[in-house]
């Protein structure tokens, strides 16, 4: 049977084709244990920053976190190791927004190992001022107001 504990890390060797990271960003020694494995919380708080990055500009403002739908460590995260934070918008309802994160990590990068590490589904409400649940704006007065 396998477990997670024996299951060897899957090399894709190549970062998604045809998308831009959200973020990325190289653990440092601070943000990891005395045997160099970076604390999930950190992770988890780049993850919640990438994830609100499309959520913000769907919501055309201010969005808070509701909800940590989901999220799996495929991986463990190494000092040195290079992070990119893929951000998706999976779900838009009334005033929240769900938002599908992948994170790919590039090890020995003289050789080229990427490993991806994470993922994870977060919900994000749109908030006014007053940091309550506002409205969505239509989508096409965001497409308007780029233009």
């Amino acid at each position: 049977m396998t477990t997670p504990e024996n299951t060897p890390p899957v090399n894709t060797n190549r970062l998604p084709e045809g998308k831009m990271p959200q973020l990325r960003v190289m653990p440092v020694p601070h943000d990891a244990n005395v045997y160099g494995d970076v604390f999930g919380g950190w992770i988890m708080a780049q993850v919640d920053i990438a994830g609100s990055l499309p959520a913000t500009r769907r919501a055309n403002g201010r969005v808070a976190t509701i909800a940590v739908n989901s999220f799996l460590f495929k991986n463990p995260v190494f000092v040195g190791d290079l992070l990119s934070f893929y951000a998706d918008i999976v779900k838009v309802g009334n005033t929240s927004i769900t938002v599908y994160v992948e994170v790919y990590a590039e090890r020995n990068r003289l050789q080229t190992n990427i490993v991806k590490v994470t993922e994870a589904t977060l919900t994000y409400v749109a908030t006014g001022d007053d940091r309550k649940p506002r409205q969505l704006p239509p989508l096409e007065s965001l497409i308007s107001h780029q233009q």
